[in-house]
């Protein structure tokens, strides 16, 4: 057995010892081979308790690696905030525009944006999905250096997945000066931008779009607005 895999089973029998250890310390007999063997019996009678184990560690692990980047995943591309950009209660979204999930979840953020003054959406652009969603992400990019960011993101989902003409027609629906975009777009600081995101998706272990970052706690998928409200104002 590998030192990693001898490690990782090692944490994970800890934390199941600690998920059971309420219930069975009564009974836990006095030394190694008794207590090892009194978690082997609650494990077998619950063998969820594993799993739930595997979700903490990992959810542990997250969370260090996120105390480590926060202030850069909390800084926003400028513009690119939906929502109060002063706003105290802060939820950064990592998203793709031929996302569904994301486009699903439009409506929970602008119920969110809706309901808390204080509610500051940071978007990231993390274009995983298609090739044309990176030129979607870098015109969104272009378009929050015009303040233009929120028309364009809401035109965005409206035209459908990402293509030349849905790209073009958002562009033109939120307004954009489309020379000052260009530039923004051919700036090397866009595809920068673009790359740390990518970079910190890795770092955190993000399984995908939409992830959400709020409360120091990262969510995955489209979780609803009430788990959305929970987190932001946790």
């Amino acid at each position: 057995m590998s030192q990693f895999r001898t490690i990782a089973l090692a944490s994970l029998f800890g934390l199941a010892g600690g998920l059971v250890g309420a219930s069975i310390a009564p009974m836990l007999p006095f030394g190694h081979a008794g207590q090892v063997k009194a978690v082997r019996e609650a494990l077998l009678e619950r063998p969820e308790i594993l799993s739930e184990a595997a979700e903490k560690l990992k959810s542990g692990e997250a969370e260090k690696q996120l105390a480590q980047v926060a202030p850069q995943a909390l800084k926003a591309w400028p513009g690119a905030v939906i929502g109060n950009p002063q706003g105290k209660h802060v939820l950064v979204e990592f998203m793709d525009y031929a996302c569904g999930y994301c486009r699903a979840s439009e409506e929970d953020v602008a119920k969110l944006v809706a309901a808390d003054p204080q509610a500051q959406v940071v978007i990231r652009q993390l274009p995983i999905l298609t090739p044309e969603s990176v030129d979607a992400a870098k015109m969104a990019l272009a378009a929050a250096k015009q303040g233009k960011y929120a028309a364009f993101h809401k035109a965005m989902f409206a035209a459908g997945r990402p293509n030349a003409q849905t790209i073009a027609a958002s562009a033109q629906t939120a307004a954009l000066d489309m020379a000052a975009a260009q530039k923004v777009i051919a700036d090397p600081a866009t595809q920068a931008e673009i790359e740390a995101n990518l970079a910190l998706a890795r770092h955190l272990g993000l399984g995908g779009t939409p992830s959400w970052i709020a409360g120091g706690k990262i969510l995955g998928g489209a979780v609803g607005y009430d788990a959305l409200a929970a987190a932001i104002k946790g």
